[in-house]
């Protein structure tokens, strides 16, 4: 009887995984060379995750925001406003900051090699954008919502690289302030 995978050794490996990621990049991703500066075999790393692209997909997953729990139960506008800069905060000053450049790479590869990043990059907009649009369709925006909860993902997002390449804090954190104003404006 084969033994089962440790928890907790996989856990480990894969808050390794994520920081390595963060530190070198998606693009040139090999699991040889990243198994070496873990310490571990590349036949571990396919133990505990499968493949290259599951790898991918579970460090992605492991180093964003739950916006699903974030926005659970936002009943009014106050409420979404709130719920989006607490989003905010998760991405740029909070444990995801570090992950925003992770996410970035992987939606601009997905436009050169769409064949190996299309599906990690639509998983990454539809975790973020489902949970919001569903917190605007219960503030009453029905068929608005989708745009609306686009608006906040993208408009987010984009202010990010803004951040991370001109590191003008103040101008793009006046940008969020708007962008989710805008989101919940009549």
């Amino acid at each position: 009887m084969p033994r089962s995978a440790d928890p907790q050794r996989r856990a480990e490996l894969l808050r390794a995984v994520v920081r390595y990621l963060e530190e070198r990049g998606v693009a040139d991703m090999s699991l040889a060379p990243m198994a070496e500066a873990l310490g571990t075999s590349k036949r571990m790393l396919l133990y505990y995750f499968g493949d290259r692209g599951e790898l991918l997909a579970q460090a992605m997953a492991a180093s964003r925001p739950d916006a699903g729990e974030i926005f659970d139960g936002v009943a009014t506008a106050d409420g979404f406003v709130a719920a989006a800069h607490t989003l905010w905060e998760a991405i740029t000053r909070g444990r995801q900051r570090r992950s925003v450049s992770l996410l970035l790479q992987v939606l601009s590869l997905a436009i050169t090699d769409p064949d190996t990043y299309q599906p990690y990059a639509d998983d990454a907009v539809a975790v973020m954008l489902d949970p919001i649009a569903g917190a605007l369709e219960g503030l009453g925006f029905g068929s608005d919502a989708r745009v609306r909860a686009t608006l906040v993902v993208s408009g987010l997002r984009g202010l990010c690289q803004d951040g991370l390449v001109t590191g003008d804090r103040a101008r793009v954190d006046a940008a969020a302030e708007r962008v989710i104003a805008a989101a919940v404006a009549p």
